[in-house]
């Protein structure tokens, strides 16, 4: 059992974890310095690479790791606009200690708008790679470039979807929304691969404490594909659940169990290993748990990146609550009464005002959403959705009953291989297959938007009202999407795009698609089976690349051949492109190959 943790106690410690920013304005550093630098008594590495992150039109956060045996490390850190750094423009020196665990983070301030700089940094006579960062854009600017990840579990296989995204040059900025690191333990989700892979997790226990986070995020960060793509742009990224536990809200979580100790302990010593190990600014001195912050790309883009699980989320519901344990009956009336709640939350209300604040006061061309769940509307009959049928039952069994409603009507219209067909399979429509198939279409993820009506309902309208260009951003499913948002009424509001994983399974496990020829069928159904849904890839591990301009965007997901080799390749057959206009504030979404 891990000892407690009160707030009180991580807000003393985040002296030298949450809060542990080095923040510099100092021309060329902060002394004057310019001796050769001199090795260290003791061998210094930087195993675990670099990164940038939280850009600003005029800063900029550097962190490494330094990997030594000794108490303090002193280190220097250097900023240039070349790679070779003989334009030297910002340096500075510091130390770090097992206080952050040996991590260092450097707030780098008075950079110029919209300008590449190389950054690196140097123990003894030890320099680290060198990262590639870029500042926020200031006043007109005519395209964005953003790629955009989530749910990376490094048991599952190599992060090739990394790599692959490492090598477009001109991001302006690598977007992750949550689950970059999983908390499950060696023989959890997703291992069945990994001792073969040489990914077995360290620890191997469930990670519960401080140390046992800081070891897991220390795993994922040697990782060198990772690594690549850290160096490569500058990171914004937000915390999903598993940063945690599996299914996290506000009080607690489905993968936090009672011999397991105190949650909130858990909690807050997962957020302190977070902000130590990732590239991120500290949004309050006053509160770990705010992670809700606001990105302007010049005028053209607006990114509110939101927290969906920690600060605010009221409990899941579950189907099984609902369920009679005699007849197997769902309470549906019961159910759609709870869902809808007006004060059911998600986002809390302090996040939630601040967004509708935000998005009021935004005149960028597009005001961009980054956040875990998916919003769009994933209502599926019930008997899919409860795992009674699958969809391509669900879709054949449908499609039996209409023609023998048809025929029951007379419909002249029926071809003899219709009649036929429906001779030979009408015995397949039994009572309890019809009552299967007259069942309404319910939510298919509680844990989504889909959970939380009301507070959807009322962001949608309030976007609508001032008229904003709305895109929002999903991961956390393993799979991609494109839906059209709108409002319960039907009203069009915005798009919604969601990546896969990096290598997360999804859907193609859990339904068991053989390949992906079985995946585009079920794709396909999947699509006409729910009105909102435009797009869907159910089976492959990639990223999104959006490319936003005044006109436009473009969104393409790329994917890799797989994960469980040492090489991998992009996939061009199942490379899709969605275009996003919007014409009198209402969106039109496009696809094509």
């Amino acid at each position: 059992m891990m000892p407690t943790l009160t707030r009180r106690d991580f807000i003393k410690a985040s002296a030298a974890g949450f809060g542990s920013v080095v923040i510099s304005t100092s021309l060329l550093g902060c002394s004057s310095d310019t001796r050769a630098p001199q090795p260290l008594p003791y061998r210094v590495q930087f195993l675990h690479g670099v990164a940038s992150g939280d850009p600003g039109t005029d800063a900029l956060i550097l962190w490494t790791r330094i990997s030594a045996d000794a108490e303090q490390v002193p280190v220097t850190w250097q900023v240039a606009t070349d790679a070779g750094f003989a334009n030297l423009v910002r340096s500075g020196d510091t130390q770090t200690s097992a206080d952050s665990d040996y991590t260092i983070k450097i707030d780098v301030r008075d950079l110029s708008a919209g300008t590449e700089y190389f950054y690196r940094f140097i123990a003894g006579t030890v320099i680290s790679p060198v990262g590639r960062g870029k500042t926020l854009p200031q006043g007109d600017v005519s395209s964005v470039k953003l790629a955009v990840f989530s749910c990376s579990n490094y048991p599952a296989g190599y992060f090739h979807v990394y790599a692959k995204a490492a090598e477009i040059t001109d991001l302006d900025a690598a977007l992750h929304l949550g689950d970059y690191i999983y908390e499950y333990a060696a023989d959890g989700y997703a291992s069945e691969d990994a001792a073969a892979l040489n990914r077995v997790v360290q620890p191997d226990n469930e990670i519960l404490s401080l140390s046992d986070y800081r070891r897991r995020y220390a795993q994922y960060r040697t990782d060198t594909q990772l690594q690549q793509i850290h160096a490569a742009a500058p990171f914004i990224a937000v915390w999903d659940d598993h940063e945690i536990t599996n299914d996290t809200w506000r009080d607690g979580a489905e993968n936090h169990q009672s011999d397991e100790g105190d949650f909130t302990a858990r909690k807050l010593a997962a957020l302190r290993a977070y902000f130590e190990w990732m590239p991120i600014r500290p949004v309050s001195a006053s509160d770990e748990e705010i992670i809700y912050r606001q990105f302007r790309f010049g005028s053209l883009v607006d990114l509110l990146m939101l927290d969906t699980r920690v600060i605010g989320r009221d409990e899941q519901l579950a189907y099984a609550d609902y369920i009679d344990p005699v007849s197997g009956q769902l309470d549906a009336a019961r159910f759609s009464s709870d869902l809808n709640q007006p004060n059911r939350t998600l986002l809390g209300t302090e996040q939630l005002q601040w967004l509708l604040d935000k998005l009021q006061q935004s005149d960028s061309k597009w005001q961009v959403l980054g956040q875990q769940v998916l919003m769009g509307r994933m209502q599926l009959p019930a008997a899919i959705a409860l795992q009674q049928l699958s969809i391509n039952d669900f879709a054949e069994l449908a499609a039996l009953a209409q023609l023998a409603a048809r025929a029951q009507a007379g419909d002249p219209t029926l071809t003899a291989n219709e009649l036929a067909y429906l001779q030979a399979n009408q015995q397949r429509l039994t009572p309890e297959v019809v009552a299967l198939l007259q069942l309404p279409a319910i939510p298919y993820n509680l844990d989504a938007w889909d959970g939380y009506t009301a507070e959807r309902e009322q962001i949608l309208a309030h976007a609508l009202a001032q008229g904003k260009k709305l895109v929002v951003l999903a991961g956390d499913t393993h799979n991609s999407w494109a839906s059209n948002l709108n409002l319960s009424d039907d009203t069009a509001v915005g798009v919604e795009l969601a990546t896969s994983s990096v290598t997360s399974p999804g859907l193609e496990q859990y339904i068991n698609l053989p390949d992906r020829e079985a995946a585009a069928a079920t794709e396909a159904g999947l699509v006409q089976l729910v009105p909102a849904l435009q797009y869907a890839n159910l089976y492959d591990r990639g990223f999104m690349l959006l490319t936003f301009s005044q006109t436009e965007l473009h969104c393409d997901w790329f994917y890799v051949d797989g994960i469980k080799h040492s090489t991998a390749a992009l996939l061009p057959q199942r490379q899709q492109r969605a275009t996003v206009v919007f014409n009198d504030t209402a969106p039109r979404l496009t696809l094509s190959n």
